[in-house]
């Protein structure tokens, strides 16, 4: 990962990183051979930068996390969700362009 503001999630650390986490949580699901999720890591990272302290911005592998994966039916990726509170807030798919991944964040702080 570029960037030291971007989270690792895994099956292992998914319940605790993500789903018990206080405030907004971006999860990128992506893998290493996919050309569309390498185009969205600097977008992922500028969000990461940009939200520091006020959302957790992290990305799962989907080759090796496959339990998460599933039970998020992620069945294209790159896609990314934004939780609140445990639950999801807002789901992108494909190529997502920065201003709606920062309104997604920004309306799951309210």
């Amino acid at each position: 990962m570029a960037s030291e503001h971007v989270h690792r999630f895994t099956d292992g650390n998914f319940e605790q990183e993500v789903l018990q986490a206080q405030g907004p949580v971006l999860v990128d699901f992506w893998a290493g051979w996919c050309m569309p999720c390498r185009l969205l890591e600097p977008t992922i990272d500028e969000v990461a930068a940009d939200f520091e302290g006020k959302a957790k911005i992290g990305k799962l592998d989907t080759d090796v996390n496959r339990e998460i994966a599933m039970k998020y039916q992620i069945s294209a990726i790159p896609t990314v969700i934004v939780f609140k509170n445990g639950e999801i807030h807002k789901k992108f798919y494909g190529l997502t362009n920065k201003d709606d991944i920062a309104a997604a964040l920004a309306e799951a702080s309210a």
